[in-house]
C-alpha cells in the first residue's frame, strides 16, 4: 500500500472505533522515527516534574542502569502502539506496566500528566517537524488510544474531550514545573545515555541538540544552560528541512517494528517478565 493510499484509509476510519489501527499505521508507517523521538522527549519533559523525578531519583533506575530503564519503556509503549492493546502481545505489555506501576505511590495527578504528554508532544512534534501534518482523524486517534490505555491502567477522571485534557495538560506544567537537584541528576542521566549512543567525539553536540530541542520551562526545571540562537536555530532547521525532504522520498511500504529490532540491553530477546525494576 502506498503512502497516499494509507492516509486516504486513514481519513476514512473512525478515531473513536479505528483508533488502533490508525496508530498502528502512525507508528509503523508514516511517522515511525517522528513518533519514537517525540515519545522520548514526552517522558523526559515529565522529569521536571518534582513529584515524578523525586521518585525516579530514590529508585534510582535512571542513575544506574538508564538504558535497561529506556528499553523497558521503549518496549512497552512499542508493543502497545504497534499490536494495540487488544492484542495478547498489547495486553500483556499493559499488565506488566500496570505490575511495576503498582509498586510505588503515584498520584492519580501525575499519572494522568504523564498519560497526557503521550497524547500532546507528539502532535505538537508533527507540527514542527512532520514531513506532513497529522489529520483530524490521527490526531483523535492518538487521544482516544491514550484515554483508553489510561483507564486501563486504572487512571481515574481521564477527560473525554480533547481540549479538555489538552488544558490540564498545560496546567500542569505551569503550576508543577520547578527544578530540583532530583529533577537535574535525573535529567543529566538520560541525556548522558542519549549522548553515549554516540562516538565520544559527537556527544557534545548531541547535548547540545537535546537543549536545543527543549523550551525554556523544560531546560529551567532540568537546570540546563540555555542553549545559543544559532545552535538552536540549526537543530530545528535541520530537522524542519529533513521534513520537507522526506515529502519527495519514497514512502515506507514495510512496517518498521521497534518490538523486534535489536535494544541494548536486551540484544537476542526479551520476555515480558525482564522488562521492569528488579521485583516486579
Amino acid at each position: 500500500m502506498t503512502a497516499g493510499h494509507r492516509l486516504r484509509e486513514i481519513r476514512l476510519l473512525d478515531p473513536v472505533r479505528d483508533h488502533q489501527r490508525i496508530v498502528h499505521l502512525l507508528v509503523c508507517y508514516e511517522f515511525p522515527w517522528d513518533m519514537t523521538r517525540s515519545l522520548e522527549f514526552a517522558l523526559f519533559r515529565t522529569f521536571c516534574s518534582p513529584r515524578v523525578s523525586e521518585l525516579l531519583n530514590r529508585t534510582r533506575e535512571f542513575q544506574s542502569r538508564p538504558q535497561k530503564r529506556y528499553d523497558d519503556t521503549d518496549i512497552i509503549v512499542s508493543e502497545l502502539m504497534e499490536w494495540g492493546y487488544d492484542s495478547e502481545r498489547g495486553g500483556a505489555a499493559l499488565r506488566r506496566m500496570n505490575q511495576q506501576h503498582s509498586r510505588f505511590d503515584i498520584s492519580n495527578k501525575d499519572m494522568l500528566y504523564v498519560l497526557s504528554t503521550f497524547i500532546y508532544e507528539p502532535i505538537r512534534w508533527n507540527a514542527r517537524f512532520g514531513w506532513r501534518l497529522m489529520c483530524e482523524q490521527e490526531r483523535m486517534a492518538i487521544f482516544y488510544f491514550w484515554r483508553e490505555v489510561g483507564r486501563r491502567m486504572g487512571i481515574r477522571d481521564v477527560p473525554d474531550e480533547y481540549g479538555s485534557f489538552e488544558r490540564f495538560n498545560l496546567e500542569y506544567e505551569k503550576a508543577r514545573f520547578s527544578y530540583t537537584d532530583a529533577n537535574h541528576r535525573v535529567g543529566t542521566a538520560v541525556v548522558g545515555m542519549f549522548a553515549g549512543w554516540f562516538p565520544r567525539p559527537m556527544r557534545p553536540l548531541v547535548r547540545a541538540a537535546i537543549y536545543s530541542l527543549m523550551d525554556d520551562s523544560v531546560l529551567q526545571g532540568f537546570g540546563f544552560r540555555k542553549p545559543s540562537a544559532m545552535t538552536r536555530a540549526v537543530v530545528l532547521g535541520g530537522l524542519r528541512l529533513r521534513g520537507k525532504v522526506l515529502r519527495w522520498l519514497p514512502k515506507r511500504r514495510r512496517p518498521r517494528l521497534r518490538t523486534q529490532m535489536r535494544h541494548r540491553t536486551y540484544p537476542q530477546g526479551y520476555t515480558m517478565a525482564q522488562l521492569g525494576p528488579p521485583g516486579t
